[in-house]
């Protein structure tokens, strides 16, 4: 079994929980929130996608 990536797995939380505040802004009929949610989802998704192709690259996945 190979090691965990813990950058990996901090960016996966942190997406999963990015999802979780656009339908607690939803909920909260919360246009702003529901909005800051989806670019800092599309922000840490993009830097995540951004690392593993690095990882990739130096074979270290």
């Amino acid at each position: 079994m190979k090691q965990i990536k813990w950058v990996l797995l901090f960016f996966a939380i942190a997406a999963a929980t990015c999802m979780i505040g656009i339908g607690i802004a939803i909920g909260e009929r919360s246009f702003i929130g529901a909005a800051a949610s989806i670019a800092a989802l599309v922000f840490i998704m993009g830097f995540g996608f951004k690392t593993k192709k690095k990882l990739r690259e130096r074979g270290e996945i």
